[in-house]
């Protein structure tokens, strides 16, 4: 099935950097089960392209290295489709490869990419209901 490649569809949400860091270590790890699935969810929502949250969270708990470079490079073509400069590139992925620092460095400059992406979008509100029928 081919999804129409667009940046119209509904934003995602920006997610404290710490916040995130914090949770993380917390519960052991599990709160990025839900970060890499809501972050792979929401681009795909909104641009139409990716492997969406489901594929993504498999992809992540099988071959946990290719979301490293997955998830930076869909974020990336998602500026472009939206006609900005990508922050970075797939190439991201290789902050992980430094230990410890490295994933922090990944996820603030990811996260961080995000976060400015979804601010910049006007948001818009939700339709009002329809009134009753008299």
């Amino acid at each position: 099935m081919n999804t129409p490649s667009s940046t119209t569809g509904p934003l995602g949400q920006s997610r404290g950097i710490g916040f995130a860091i914090l949770m993380a270590i917390i519960t052991l790890g599990i709160y990025s089960l839900y970060w890499v699935f809501k972050t792979q969810d929401e681009v795909k929502e909104h641009s139409g392209q990716g492997v969406g949250g489901v594929l993504g969270l498999v992809i992540y708990l099988v071959v946990g290295v290719v979301s490293w470079f997955l998830i930076p490079s869909e974020i990336g073509k998602m500026h472009k489709l939206d006609g900005r400069e990508a922050p970075f590139s797939g190439w991201t992925g290789l902050w992980l490869l430094l230990p410890i620092i490295g994933a922090f460095v990944w996820f603030i400059k990811v996260q961080g990419a995000l976060n400015r992406y979804w601010e910049s979008k006007p948001s818009v509100p939700a339709p009002m209901p329809a009134a009753p029928a008299a």
